[in-house]
């Protein structure tokens, strides 16, 4: 086939993003130089964000079994598992780190819309979002302050007006975030098995399909542009953030999946990163066929477009179906009832090449797997990096307690507890929509979400969270610990694990230190859920985490879904009726260090390990343990010790019984039941494997029972339901005092 485009030269392949040796490389494959065109469709797709030539070697040893798996791990827009006979659970994390630090707002809308599509694409309908999002300290830093208030409300503004709850979420503030904070986004759908959808093209003679928004010239490059660091110049590059609209959305996905219910989809998935060079050469390659396009035939926004702007485009909203042509009226006929460009824009080819034609002209002609199975495969120098050691323990709360210092441990654990890491998430859940479509069981600021499942009794389990300071210390033990507390999550709900998505944001993979916290990351995750035997369905790797002031904290996070089988068995982290006592109980093994907590953080000591001890016998055990008790109904409530340890744990319990009643309860501890050590330790060191529950006095026994050597169970104190005091020992507090610092911890940011 004669091509029509001039070449492309080595030097215009550097400016699209493309490493040194890759264009010779390009020539080595196509037996002659690339028109301009396909120059561009490789920089596209071979970018880091659509490739990854540096992490997919390492990736390909991830734990991915299970019996409930519908799909290998990459062979489908997002991960899918078996809930039961008929339905399945699809979910997926991936992150808009580059855009939001460009343009928070777009950046962070569009990073929601991405996910969304990724998972409706699938003939799944969307049932709950969640974010993990990283900042600099909003106090100090004017720009963080902006950020965080337009990257919340880009996810409110889109999830909401899309009509998907928002349903959960982390956060967390470390400096190394100032100038390149992450945003990652996490969307789960339910499906019928039956009428799930695929990105494998069938074979030859089908036709190609684009429907949804008109294509402009937003987001060109926008798949290079998070393939490198983040620097002054970065503000300049707007022109690769994606512009979205959440209610073209909410009608594409209505669209998208009644077709898919009338089985009219033969292959379908979304124009996200480098758009319809993108999906087309995927889909191309995965259904070992070739594809040709006729860009004339794309519904356009913009005027006097050429042939790369139509294939590298990022513009939101738009799919690429593949459909027998007996169906077209069909398909035709659901896009006009809801308004939506339709367009016949190719076919399905013999032969394996992805050729692109405008006008009747060829602008590129080339196997599609030349574009994605045979981009470069790096796996790159590894320098270790010595663990850092912390700072010595602080004992300031063990001599407060020792002269019955109320007044000094209330400012303690005031501060302790306004912490912008450790106070109430409500002044950004509130922004949220997190109760349309009448499915949550358990919403946003406990353990992990809960959800029904529609048209069924039973109940998916979610949350998303992470945690750069431990990885930053030690990325083997800290992966491990990262998976063991999003197991923790769900656990604390009642539910079982069934699989775990991650989105894994480091720095530059060129510089040795960082492909070594990278790849001890990864490897220690995948023996952790091998452990486990959670497998990892999905994911997405975001390299190029820095800026001129330094890398990011190396930071997975972890998306868990776990299946509940009755909704009604769910444990929320605070009891529904706390119309009388109930007792406190210490579940797991209890083990709390000051090292790496956020005590030490709050109380600007250095980043230091070792970490907590972690023991994932014990994790499995407690998992297995709460999931049994919530099914016998003997727990009230339950949640995990994480950051700020068993003080804040026992704090939102009660803070969450106040937040539901009005009436703020009052909390026992008796802390000489933990053992000797400091109180600092004790009360505000972190730990792994470990939960506190309320039970009845009728059902004490029951959970005394399941006491094992990897299960201790130790009565701690009670939970009334009037009086508003915290004791501890001979030291009272007024809960509310310390209520009011938990509650305004992130209101002054968003005023």
């Amino acid at each position: 086939m004669q091509i029509v485009d001039r070449e492309g030269t080595a030097e215009e392949a550097k400016k699209l993003g493309l490493k040194d040796g890759e264009f010779d490389l390009i020539v080595g494959h196509l037996g002659r130089k690339p028109s301009f065109t396909e120059l561009a469709m490789f920089s596209g797709m071979w970018s880091e964000h659509c490739s990854y030539k540096n992490s997919i070697l390492l990736l390909k040893k991830l734990y991915s079994e299970s019996d409930r798996l519908l799909a290998k791990p990459g062979e489908e827009n997002a991960g899918s598992l078996k809930i039961n006979d008929k339905q399945a659970v699809v979910f997926k994390v991936e992150s808009h780190n580059h855009p939001s630090a460009v343009e928070p707002y777009q950046g962070a809308a569009t990073g929601v819309g991405g996910i969304m599509r990724d998972v409706f694409t699938m003939g799944a309908r969307p049932i709950a979002t969640l974010n993990s999002l990283r900042f600099g300290h909003p106090s100090k830093d004017a720009r963080t302050k902006y950020l965080l208030r337009r990257v919340v409300k880009g996810i409110g503004d889109y999830g909401n007006s899309l009509g998907i709850a928002n349903t959960g979420g982390e956060i967390f503030f470390h400096e190394s975030y100032t100038r390149n904070p992450l945003v990652n986004a996490m969307t789960v759908g339910v499906a019928d098995i039956d009428k799930m959808a695929t990105a494998k093209i069938p074979g030859p003679g089908k036709w190609v399909v684009y429907v949804g928004a008109k294509t402009g010239r937003d987001g060109i490059h926008g798949a290079s542009f998070a393939s490198k660091n983040l620097s002054k110049e970065s503000e300049e590059e707007r022109s690769a953030v994606q512009v979205g609209d959440p209610f073209l959305e909410k009608l594409v996905m209505e669209a998208t999946i009644e077709c898919i219910q009338k089985k009219l989809v033969l292959a379908i998935q979304d124009m996200g990163a480098a758009g319809l060079v993108s999906s087309s050469s995927e889909m191309a390659a995965s259904g070992n066929v070739g594809v040709r396009l006729e860009l004339e035939k794309v519904p356009a926004r913009e005027t006097g477009m050429v042939p790369f702007e139509f294939m590298l485009s990022e513009s939101q909203e738009r799919m690429l179906m593949v459909i027998e042509p007996g169906n077209w009226e069909k398909v035709k006929a659901v896009f006009d009832k809801w308004e939506l460009d339709a367009a016949v824009i190719g076919e399905t080819t013999e032969g394996k090449n992805l050729q692109i034609f405008m006008d009747g002209k060829c602008y590129a002609d080339l196997t599609a797997e030349i574009l994605t199975k045979k981009a470069p495969r790096y796996e790159r120098e590894q320098k270790p990096v010595a663990m850092q050691q912390g700072a010595a323990d602080l004992d300031q709360l063990q001599k407060l307690l020792e002269k019955s210092d109320v007044v000094g441990v209330t400012k303690l654990f005031a501060k302790l507890l306004a912490h912008p890491n450790l106070c109430s998430r409500q002044p950004i859940y509130r922004q949220y929509d997190t109760d349309i479509g009448l499915k949550r069981v358990i919403g946003p600021g406990q353990n992990g979400c809960v959800v029904r499942v529609p048209d069924s009794d039973s109940a998916l389990a979610v949350t998303i969270d992470g945690n750069g300071y431990y990885i930053a210390i030690d990325p083997y033990k800290g992966a491990q610990h990262t998976v063991a507390e999003a197991v923790r999550n769900v656990a604390a709900t009642g539910a079982e694990p069934l699989g775990l998505t991650n989105c894994l944001n480091f720095a530059n993979p060129y510089i040795p230190e960082n492909y070594w916290f990278f790849a001890q990351a990864v490897t220690g995750m995948s023996d952790a859920c091998r452990e486990f035997k959670v497998p990892i369905v999905s994911g997405n790797v975001s390299f190029y985490n820095e800026s001129e002031d330094g890398p990011v904290l190396p930071t997975p996070t972890l998306g868990v879904v776990g299946l509940i089988e009755k909704a009604a068995h769910a444990v929320p982290a605070a009891p529904a009726d706390l119309s009388s006592k109930l007792n406190l109980y210490l579940c797991g093994k209890f083990a709390p260090s000051q090292q790496a907590s956020q005590y030490h953080y709050a109380e600007g000591k250095p980043l230091g390990g070792p970490l907590p001890e972690l023991d994932l016998k014990a994790e499995i055990t407690g998992a297995k343990k709460m999931a049994s008790l919530a099914k016998a109904g003997v727990l009230a409530s339950a949640i995990d010790l994480s950051a700020g340890g068993l003080m804040r744990a026992a704090c939102r319990i009660a803070f969450a019984c106040f937040e539901s009643s009005g009436k703020m309860p009052s909390l026992t501890l008796d802390t000489a039941v933990l053992g000797k050590g400091l109180a600092d330790t004790l009360l505000l060191g972190e730990t792994a494997h470990s939960y506190l529950v309320a039970v009845s006095d009728t059902n004490a026994a029951a959970l005394e029972k399941e006491q094992s050597a990897e299960f201790p169970v130790v009565k701690l104190g009670t939970l009334k339901p009037e009086g508003g005091k915290l004791a501890l020992g001979k030291t009272e507090l007024q809960l509310q005092e310390l209520y009011s610092a938990w509650a305004g911890g992130l209101r002054e940011f968003f005023r």
